[in-house]
């Protein structure tokens, strides 16, 4: 097969992979956010509850995630498995970069100084208002280079979605790797993820750059 047409058919696929890669984002970005402060929570069966869920999530592989939730309803409970693949894999990524997400924002959280929501409650805030407009913004600041390292693990991570046979451009290009026994479509991937990635840096780059304020 040549080059050219390889090239072509893992595209279709890569917009699948981009399709998994935004939807992710999407999603677990605030879903991690959420379980962050439900993990802070002061009631400790709420806390306890969440330790287990992170633990979990971060604990055992993507992979076995992925089969779990795409296949795991029909076996458990006879609910056919879902046409569009990839409903289920964007909830197993999503509930899996959430439990990583989370842990990223407690660290930002807790790294800052009582003395910042005081100051808060002096000039009036309610607890909610000082940390969405005081605590939150520099936690986003001091958490950009963690969350840019999940970001782009996540692009490589996309090829995961073979596992449910969901024909992303990994899936594809094993395919016909697979078909043609060629090495190629690897080659061809890898160049794929490595552009994807040093678009996500220099994305990411700028907005650090944007975020340096003090500098």
């Amino acid at each position: 097969m040549p080059i050219l047409t390889m090239i072509t058919k893992m595209g279709e696929g890569f917009g699948r992979t981009c399709a998994i890669f935004f939807l992710t984002l999407l999603f677990s970005l605030p879903l991690g956010l959420g379980v962050c402060l439900l993990r802070m929570s002061k009631k400790k069966l709420v806390s306890a509850i969440t330790r287990v869920y992170i633990s979990v999530l971060r604990g055992t592989p993507l992979m076995l995630q992925l089969l779990v939730v795409t296949y795991g309803p029909y076996y458990l409970f006879r609910i056919p498995v879902a046409r569009d693949k990839l409903i289920p894999v964007v909830i197993a990524f999503a509930l899996n970069y959430a439990a990583y997400f989370a842990e990223i924002y407690r660290g930002g959280i807790e790294s800052m100084s009582q003395g910042q929501y005081e100051a808060a409650q002096v000039l009036g805030y309610s607890r909610f208002q000082s940390f969405m407009r005081i605590i939150l913004p520099q936690v986003i600041k001091r958490i950009l280079p963690s969350v840019t390292n999940e970001i782009v693990t996540l692009v490589k991570d996309t090829s995961m979605a073979f596992t449910v046979a969901y024909l992303e451009m990994f899936t594809i290009g094993k395919q016909i790797a697979n078909s043609h026994a060629t090495f190629t479509p690897f080659v061809i991937a890898g160049a794929f993820y490595f552009v994807f990635n040093a678009l996500v840096g220099w994305v990411m780059g700028k907005a650090e750059k944007r975020l340096s304020y003090y500098r």
